[in-house]
């Protein structure tokens, strides 16, 4: 079995290269995808479309931009992880795991015990709930390990 995972959220840590290095340690069948990482290129991807003078619509059009490749991405994932960081909120995260839950995509939540309260509908919807990339890693394992 191979999987199509898509990982969102969390962009200020090495968590994704943690679970990318992990798969490959372990051989797992895995291709991964994610949004635009760059927080600067994906805050200008609407800049594409002509400069802006306000705020609201520079995001609103780079919003739009990203949703291509987010949407498409998740609409072909196997399996989704969803990453709370501590330092910022991310709502997009939490969109993320909202739509994957309306498409019926399963997906595994990874954030730390302080976020059970204010996660606790999109930890409810989830499959999983991890605290560490390792953590995801043996998740995947299992998954696609033949038995």
């Amino acid at each position: 079995m191979k999987l199509n995972v898509y990982l969102s959220g969390e962009i200020h840590t090495d968590w994704r290269q943690k679970i990318i290095d992990g798969c490959e340690e372990n051989n797992l069948s895995i291709s991964f995808s994610s949004a635009v990482t760059d927080h600067e290129l994906s805050d200008a991807a609407g800049d594409l479309l002509g400069n802006e003078e306000t705020g609201f619509w520079r995001d609103h059009k780079s919003a739009k931009v990203n949703a291509i490749r987010t949407k498409t991405l998740i609409e072909n994932c196997d399996v989704a992880i969803v990453r709370f960081g501590e330092k910022f909120k991310q709502w997009n995260a939490a969109f993320d795991a909202g739509y994957c839950a309306a498409l019926g995509k399963p997906y595994i939540t990874l954030h730390n015990e302080d976020l059970i309260h204010p996660l606790k509908e999109v930890d409810a919807a989830a499959l999983a709930w991890a605290t560490s990339p390792e953590q995801v890693v043996d998740i995947l394992k299992y998954v696609i390990s033949k038995h």
